[in-house]
């Protein structure tokens, strides 16, 4: 018996559990569910720009550990587990209270039905994003196109939602206005999140170090536009990025059903031939 656990010890098949974690692309975890805890907290008291800002700086976080990790080499089960639990704070949750907090303002503290589906719509947002992190985890070794998301990230969900609310209160739009379209955003991506929508990740992106200089440029001009009116210009992204999976994915479907569609005729004229 002790032979065998020697033996077994010694077997470079079975290796110690490594302790520990690796510091720095968990410490921009870390950082990005402190950005989602202060969003639900602003939220709370009802600083609404103070908390989309939160939302922000968490999803330029959440894109940064993620790289790091993989620059550095860094990748482990603790750090996915960990960013995902974070993620969920940070855009399945304090997006959910934003829109409540915001809503039920505009509402004047509804009551009796309108009062349910403001915290419903929240709700069914908060547990799409839930479904949408397990599905991203369990699915995450076994997809083999990288460069799609099947259904939208909840970093983007959250980022539209919170663009919406950034962009009605930078315009002048009161939560009376606005209440039920931003729900129904809310809704709406929520539902995506779940969906089999496929949208670009820009995880391959770019795919070398080289890059037009055209792109170049676009990035300068999107940055000066950001300086010049940062919640349209994100509202902006967020209208096309939502909109972008949607009209790539019908095409995609209208481009199989051809593909089927010439299949079928060319077996039939196979057949007629050989009749």
């Amino acid at each position: 018996m002790m032979l065998t656990c020697r033996a077994m010890s010694e077997n470079p098949t079975n290796p110690k559990r490594a302790k520990g974690a690796f510091l720095l692309p968990n410490a921009f975890t870390t950082a990005a569910l402190l950005a989602g805890f202060y969003a639900m907290v602003a939220a709370i008291n009802g600083q609404t720009i103070a908390a989309c800002v939160a939302i922000l700086v968490a999803g330029l976080l959440d894109g940064v550990d993620g790289r790091v990790a993989r620059m550095t080499n860094t990748q482990s089960d603790f750090g996915v587990q960990y960013d995902s639990l974070s993620d969920m704070v940070s855009f399945g949750i304090a997006p959910a209270i934003l829109v409540f907090t915001w809503v039920s303002t505009g509402l004047g503290s509804p009551e009796g039905n309108t009062a349910n589906l403001v915290w419903l719509a929240a709700f069914f947002y908060t547990a799409c994003a839930a479904l949408r992190l397990a599905r991203f985890n369990t699915q995450a070794g076994g997809v083999s196109d990288k460069a799609y998301f099947q259904g939208m990230a909840s970093p983007a969900a959250a980022g539209t939602v919170m663009s919406t609310i950034w962009f009605s209160i930078d315009r002048g739009l009161s939560p009376e206005q606005m209440a039920w379209p931003v729900l129904a955003v809310t809704v709406l991506v929520g539902a995506l999140m779940v969906s089999n929508v496929r949208y670009f990740s820009f995880k391959q992106w770019p795919a070398s170090q080289r890059v037009p200089i055209a792109r170049i440029f676009f990035l300068v001009a999107v940055v000066a536009l950001m300086a010049i009116d940062l919640p349209a210009v994100l509202f902006a992204i967020g209208v096309i990025y939502t909109t972008s999976g949607l009209v790539m994915t019908m095409k995609g479907r209208q481009a199989v059903r051809k593909r089927r569609s010439t299949d079928r005729r060319h077996e039939g004229g196979g057949d007629g031939g050989d009749a």
